[in-house]
């Protein structure tokens, strides 16, 4: 939203606009409950039992499933256990994990007794659509093309766990009027115009390179095409997008906003063995000065950071009081890890309790975790 007021919007249009109104979902942690590329069916109906069960008269003439063949080379079969190993052997650390966070939420629900319906997930597509002025037909169409996402697994592994995680989150957030300010100051106030020199090394080497700046102001340009060590900045002599004032702990901004036009920051160390040096080339002109203009826009955008904070707690915490033993992955939290379920003990030499938390992918099958998603 605030980008406009400040420069072009190079990214105009609905295809940015998913790409913005889906990163907060695919990042942080509830990317941990919604991302890669195999899949879960949560709003698939089960089928009856007499429809499961083949006549009796054929049951013996079906192959068991992991000799069914898939393929064959040469008359030569590729059977489903073989593309079974396969598939666990590259992604089934990721697809378990998904698994687990989606069980997670889950049993959350239940615990609490919430359920998200059919219904209201559709609901939520159409009015996520609607606010993009598009049918959800193209709004569809348009995820899988920018995201290869199809309707059923957008439906499966973004809205459902977003509106079960809202739901366990409580009621509607109403920002403070101290919200609103600091968010309009984020969102529409002056940003720092600036180029930047990154250094990776020790400190010596950023202290001589800003000895360097400080003494040729005017030669930063050429400075940072030869010594920055940012791929993407160097080429245009350090230039780097306004830096707006965010309210937090980044150091950039808190160096960039003490600058005035024409000064070299110190050096600024953002990480291990990795510095900053900015040179300030003004402010920018904000196009909104008055909050009553935005309000309306900008109190829905706080309420939706707020919610997405307090979802993203929600489920940390979640995680965290869980008892999860991961057999595949080697790990375990909440209790010691005993034997698998094939009498194998896994050996880490962890200790109780330690876990090593991953990104996960959806998965394919949700039977497998016993999961059903959303009722009717």
């Amino acid at each position: 939203m605030s980008e406009r007021n400040h420069s072009p919007d190079v990214a105009s249009g609905p295809r940015s606009a998913i790409r913005r109104r889906l990163t907060p979902v695919f990042a942080g942690t509830i990317g941990a409950v919604v991302g890669a590329a195999i899949l879960f069916q949560f709003l698939r109906a089960e089928p009856a039992h007499s429809q499961t069960q083949p006549p009796a008269g054929k049951a013996a003439a079906q192959p068991a499933a992991g000799q069914q063949v898939l393929a064959r080379v040469n008359n030569q079969p590729i059977h489903y256990d073989a593309v079974a190993r396969e598939c666990v052997a590259r992604h089934g650390k990721e697809v378990l994990e998904n698994l687990i966070n989606r069980l997670l939420i889950q049993q959350e629900c239940d615990r609490q007794g919430v359920t998200v319906s059919r219904d209201e997930v559709g609901r939520e597509v159409q009015e996520i659509a609607k606010k993009f002025n598009l049918p959800a037909e193209t709004w569809y169409q348009m995820l899988q093309s920018e995201r290869g996402l199809t309707p059923q697994q957008y439906q499966d592994d973004v809205i459902w766990p977003m509106l079960a995680l809202k739901k366990l989150a409580g009621s509607e957030f109403k920002p403070t009027k101290s919200d609103m300010e600091l968010a309009f100051k984020r969102d529409y106030g002056p940003r720092v115009k600036a180029r930047l020199i990154l250094i990776e090394g020790n400190i010596r080497q950023a202290n001589q390179t800003w000895e360097e700046c400080n003494a040729n102001p005017d030669d930063f340009d050429r400075l940072a095409r030869e010594k920055s060590a940012d791929a993407n900045t160097r080429p245009l002599g350090g230039v780097i997008p306004p830096i707006r004032m965010s309210g937090g702990a980044d150091p950039i901004e808190a160096a960039a906003f003490r600058l005035h036009e024409g000064e070299i920051s110190p050096v600024v160390e953002i990480g291990q063995s990795k510095y900053v040096i900015l040179k300030c080339e003004g402010r920018t002109e904000p196009v909104v000065t008055d909050i009553k203009d935005v309000w309306d826009e900008l109190y829905k955008q706080v309420v939706e950071e707020k919610t997405q904070t307090a979802v993203a707690k929600v489920f940390e915490g979640v995680r965290d009081k869980a008892q999860i033993q991961n057999f595949l992955a080697d790990t375990a939290t909440g209790r010691p890890r005993t034997a698998a379920p094939n009498g194998v003990k896994p050996a880490s030499g962890e200790a109780p309790g330690a876990a090593r938390a991953r990104p996960a992918a959806r998965t394919a099958d949700g039977e497998a975790a016993g999961v059903q998603r959303v009722t009717e």
